[in-house]
């Protein structure tokens, strides 16, 4: 695993709320669920829908294109648990998140 890069400042993203960053490249769906920070890859694995960009209800994030549910703090799927999201490691230091490159 690669260096940890800055995305966000922690101020950005209060509870319950997301934003889409890019990390090395790589489009990632990042969450605060009650004050921890997740990230997962921000592709649905149903049609490609943006995943960070659906609606947060607890850890359950919904695909705002079909409707597909995943739980950000594992990355898998409701339904399905089989079918799992891509995770990025997360730390936040000095009020900045970071994550962890593929």
């Amino acid at each position: 695993m690669g260096d940890f890069l800055p995305v966000a400042e922690a101020s950005e993203l209060p509870p319950g709320t997301s934003k889409v960053v890019v990390v090395a490249g790589h489009l990632v769906a990042l969450f605060n669920v009650e004050g921890t920070f997740y990230a997962v890859s921000n592709t649905c694995l149903h049609r490609g829908g943006p995943v960070g960009e659906g609606e947060l209800d607890g850890a359950v994030v919904t695909c705002p294109v079909h409707g597909w549910q995943y739980d950000v703090r594992t990355g898998r799927n409701v339904a399905n648990p089989i079918a799992q999201l891509r995770q990025f490691p997360v730390k936040v230091e000095s009020g900045r998140v970071l994550v962890a490159p593929p």
